[in-house]
């Protein structure tokens, strides 16, 4: 009966993933991969970087998101000037009907379910690293007071590529919070011809709701609870180590190309991300092609590259593709018995609300 249960939620995570696209899809022309990561970091209770070249649809893609889900969002435009107050909060003087003047403490636009940090690359470092803690403790400290921040809470961020004038780049202690770096790159000449003609009608597209917090908050367990092959992990385990250039295990190139490579927090998002990716194709087993299939989002902004990489023209991103196909699978056991130890079966976890609908009525 678990596994049925299981089997069936699997389902319809599969079906809800399809009817957030179509959703989308009224106002997002393309960029399919990117919506499938997007949702695949907010499945996995992380948060992404979105980076691409302005003009895209990056910033209408995260409010079209936020559109389709029944939670509150807000929108931080970083600049030059922003300080960390005005992200966190802060407290202010408010006097009561006694007459007393004490502090009162304001909350800030972090305080939402989807944040949207626009541009997070043009403020300077003290503003970025008040993100750090919301972000990896969900949580803001003012004084000597802490506030919890909404359940579930993530964070997607844009950043700007090619016009690095005036900007702080982000250290790579919080580029490491990001479980995905997703590069957003132009549309296909079909879909730059369906951008210009149905975008300058003057037609307002209305996105209907697809998600509410509780349902996104019961497929972040659902996630979790997915099972994960020893074979997998050991593949993981494999392609993260082989990042880096003093493990013995780690191929010439990257001996030769790199600096320094990725950390476990890797390892744990390459496996999350495979759980996400094979629960939204139905599929309650992950496998090394789920994992490939993140490794270039996950990796590309662990991996350091030095100046030998710089001028042969190699980048983080092809670092990872030789990986991908120099680091090899882990070898199958063989058993001596004639029947082989059973899979453990999937099992729901227990503070998932039964029943525990997934997506709303089409």
């Amino acid at each position: 009966m678990a596994r049925q249960n299981f089997e069936s939620m699997i389902e319809q995570f599969s079906r809800s993933r399809d009817i957030l696209k179509r959703e989308l899809g009224k106002a997002i022309i393309g960029q399919h991969d990117v919506i499938d990561q997007v949702f695949a970091a907010i499945i996995s209770r992380a948060h992404c970087l979105l980076v691409g070249v302005p003009g895209l649809a990056k910033t209408l893609l995260v409010s079209s998101l936020a559109k389709t889900m029944d939670l509150t969002f807000k929108r931080i435009q970083f600049t030059p000037d922003l300080m960390p107050s005005d992200i966190t909060g802060t407290n202010v003087i408010d006097e009561g009907d006694t007459g007393r003047r004490e502090f009162r403490f304001v909350r800030g636009p972090v305080f939402a379910n989807i944040i949207l940090a626009d541009e997070i690359n043009r403020t300077p470092p003290k503003t970025q690293a008040a993100m750090l803690e919301a972000m990896q403790e969900r949580q803001v400290s003012v004084g000597q007071e802490t506030f919890l921040l909404p359940t579930p809470f993530f964070v997607i961020a844009t950043q700007n590529p090619i016009e690095q004038e005036g900007t702080y780049p982000l250290p790579e202690a919080q580029l490491d919070r990001f479980m995905f770096n997703i590069f957003v790159d132009y549309p296909s000449e079909a879909e730059e011809e369906r951008i210009f003609a149905e975008t300058t009608r003057g037609k307002l597209v209305e996105l209907s709701t697809v998600f509410n917090a509780r349902q996104i908050v019961n497929m972040q367990k659902l996630i979790n609870s997915i099972p994960v092959s020893e074979y997998v992990i050991k593949y993981v385990t494999r392609l993260v180590r082989a990042t880096r250039p003093k493990d013995p295990t780690s191929p010439d190139f990257v001996r030769r190309m790199v600096d320094w490579g990725a950390g476990p927090r890797a390892g744990q998002y390459l496996i999350i991300g495979g759980k996400a990716f094979a629960a939204m194709d139905g599929r309650y087993t992950v496998s090394t092609e789920d994992v490939r299939r993140v490794a270039v989002p996950v990796l590309r902004h662990r991996i350091g590259c030095n100046f030998a990489a710089g001028a042969e023209g190699v980048d983080s991103v092809e670092i990872v593709n030789r990986l991908l196909k120099t680091v090899g699978e882990p070898d199958v056991a063989k058993y001596t018995r004639r029947k082989p130890p059973s899979e453990p079966a999937p099992t729901l976890p227990p503070d998932l609300e039964q029943p525990a609908p997934l997506i709303l009525d089409e």
